[in-house]
């Protein structure tokens, strides 16, 4: 019982294991937010908990022996998670942009790698007897691999990394259309989500950096310390899982997501826009001040105007030269500013006429109250005190 099983680098892959599994089957079971999210984050964790899965049964002392004396079919059997952890990542961030998110027939093309890789390896492994599987793992050297299967684990991490990038292109594109959709945008940013992905594009490319280490070690005899680059790799997907972990379970169960379609207008359209339209909106903006509602949106200002989001968008976008977030939020400072000048108002804290004006954002409130004003609402506050005195 004195035996050390596994050393600090083993721990940390069981950890990761651990808390990808436990928190799958939490999403699996949980009640709240996008089902559909749920079972893709899920997915993508439990595919991503087969990876150090993978890592310690092959290059693990304590775990090798131990599962060549179960079964060497157990051997890459969880090898081929890699080809599916970053497609399942991939329609997870799309699920949480689009509220309509479904998978698509082009979506299928992102499984070839893995169908071709699972024929691969029943031909050059599972079809292999048990006694020469056995006589393959006990006589295993990294550097004895042969030149193809290191190109074939190239090519999977390259895979993994464009899938990546396609995450983040996704998320760039979400992050241009929301302030056309929403006037406080802090419910629905995706913020933490594009730094996770960000996150994982550094394992992946760290992934490759190891790869090609490998390559210039074996076949070039120029050694490059691949195992730390490895270690490297461990040790931050522990700390992504976790942080993942925390937002995911903080923001996704209110998350909105926006059409697929967008709102966003074309610099190069032109078409005028009815001036009876621009003349109903500024008319219902000075008579109901729709802005005063928190949580405004352009579907609900479109609905309340009688058009559809997209003429509405169209016309705050070419007539008032501003995005739908701006437009809404010009007129709360301007409300600000009125409940700011009332004298009943100088000992009302700054939260409260926030709250008054139609923001719900303290961030957004000072950020655009100093953008637009040149002054902090503390400071306009202030200088008006100081102009009635004088007026006195």
């Amino acid at each position: 019982m004195n035996t050390v099983l596994f050393n600090t680098h083993d721990i940390v892959l069981l950890i990761t294991i651990y808390q990808c599994v436990l928190f799958a089957l939490f999403l699996l079971t949980f009640k709240k937010g996008n089902k559909q999210s749920n079972i893709l984050l899920a997915l993508f964790l439990l595919s991503y908990a087969a990876i150090p899965l993978d890592t310690l049964i092959n290059y693990g002392a304590a775990f090798r022996a131990y599962v060549i004396d179960i079964s060497p079919n157990i051997f890459y059997f969880f090898g081929n998670a890699y080809w599916l952890e970053s497609v399942f990542l991939l329609f997870y961030v799309r699920s949480m942009i689009y509220k309509e998110f479904s998978l698509k027939r082009q979506d299928a093309l992102l499984f070839v790698p893995f169908l071709l890789y699972c024929i691969y390896e029943v031909n050059i492994w599972y079809m292999v007897d048990h006694s020469s599987q056995v006589a393959i793992l006990s006589n295993y050297q990294v550097a004895e691999e042969p030149l193809y299967s290191r190109f074939i684990g190239l090519f999977r991490e390259c895979f993994r990394l464009f899938c990546g990038v396609l995450c983040l292109i996704e998320l760039q594109g979400y992050q241009a259309k929301i302030k056309d959709k929403f006037a406080n945008i802090e419910s629905v940013d995706l913020t933490w989500l594009k730094i996770l992905v960000i996150g994982f594009l550094f394992i992946r490319a760290d992934a490759i950096l190891v790869s090609l280490a490998m390559f210039s070690s074996f076949e070039f005899d120029v050694i490059i310390d691949y195992e730390r680059l490895g270690l490297i790799s461990n040790y931050t997907v522990l700390l992504l899982i976790s942080v993942l972990i925390f937002f995911s379970l903080r923001f996704s169960s209110v998350f909105k997501g926006i059409e697929s379609n967008g709102t966003v207008t074309s610099p190069l359209d032109k078409s005028p826009i009815d001036p009876r339209l621009i003349d109903n909106i500024l008319l219902y903006m000075k008579n109901e001040k729709p802005y005063l509602n928190h949580l405004l949106t352009l579907d609900n200002l479109a609905n309340q105007l009688s058009i559809s989001p997209r003429h509405l968008s169209l016309a705050i976008n070419r007539h008032f030269k501003q995005n739908f977030f701006e437009f809404i939020n010009g007129y709360r400072i301007d409300e600000s500013k009125q409940l700011l000048q009332l004298s009943v108002n100088s000992r009302v804290t700054m939260l409260k006429i926030m709250d008054q004006a139609g923001f719900n954002s303290k961030a957004t409130f000072n950020t655009f109250f100093k953008k637009l004003v040149g002054l902090t609402p503390t400071q306009y506050r202030k200088e008006h005190s100081k102009s009635d005195i004088k007026a006195a």
